[in-house]
């Protein structure tokens, strides 16, 4: 059978279609089948009893550096909700950005930019079915505390803050000096903003995930 070449432009329109069909395997694509995260490492002495684990809603003071040989698995997908451009939100920002990038995530951001966005953007972040959404940003406590018991099966961490009664799939990563928990509970006396430095929300970050991979969840990790 004799070969018959095909127009120009018909050529260019099939290899189009070609690359449309198999161009799904990017690791931003997160419609594709996606398999359970694992945590790779363990965590070292000091984060954890394993013989007394944490109670819903207790705060425990890991160990420096205990959590250093935790990551995650290949594809681990990350939603950063976000609101606010103050310095301290900016430097949770870069944090986990950072966090990303080191340990090749897939990250995406939702931002807010009002107040009557919140829940919307929450909702958004929840729809990206992401293994884990990282709160940034003071004023979207008040608004996850509303959402997050409705929606048990996703895991949030919450760095820099905290709610005040979190459910099992809250964790938080906090200091003295961003104890934050909501405007009811209005900002502690202790309250720095000098205290959002790039080390410490970058500790933050990567002890806060250690433990969503490990399933210490729901408590308040409180670092040094």
């Amino acid at each position: 059978m004799r070969s018959r070449l095909l127009p120009a432009g018909t050529l260019a329109a099939a290899v189009a279609i070609a690359v449309l069909a198999g161009g799904c395997g990017s690791a931003d694509d997160w419609s594709a089948p996606h398999a359970e995260p694992t945590a790779v490492g363990t965590l070292g002495p000091g984060f954890v009893d394993p013989s007394t684990p944490p109670s819903p809603e207790a705060t425990i003071t890991p160990r420096p550096r205990s959590w250093d040989g935790v990551r995650p698995s290949e594809g681990y997908r990350v939603v950063l909700l976000t609101t606010g451009d103050d310095p301290q939100t900016r430097t949770l920002v870069n944090a986990v950005t950072t966090w990303a990038e080191e340990q090749d995530v897939s990250l995406k951001t939702v931002k807010a930019t009002r107040p009557d966005q919140f829940i919307a953007r929450i909702s958004e972040a929840i729809g990206l079915a992401p293994d884990l959404i990282v709160s940034a940003g003071n004023a979207l406590v008040d608004p996850l505390a509303l959402v997050t018991a409705n929606h048990l099966d996703q895991q949030f961490l919450v760095v820099g803050a905290e709610l005040a009664e979190p459910t099992g799939n809250v964790t938080a990563a906090d200091w003295t000096g961003a104890s934050f928990r909501g405007e009811g509970l209005g900002m502690s006396s202790e309250y720095d903003p000098a205290t959002f430095t790039p080390e410490r929300a970058g500790r933050a970050v990567r002890a806060g995930v250690a433990a969503v991979l490990h399933g210490v969840t729901g408590i308040v990790i409180w670092l040094d």
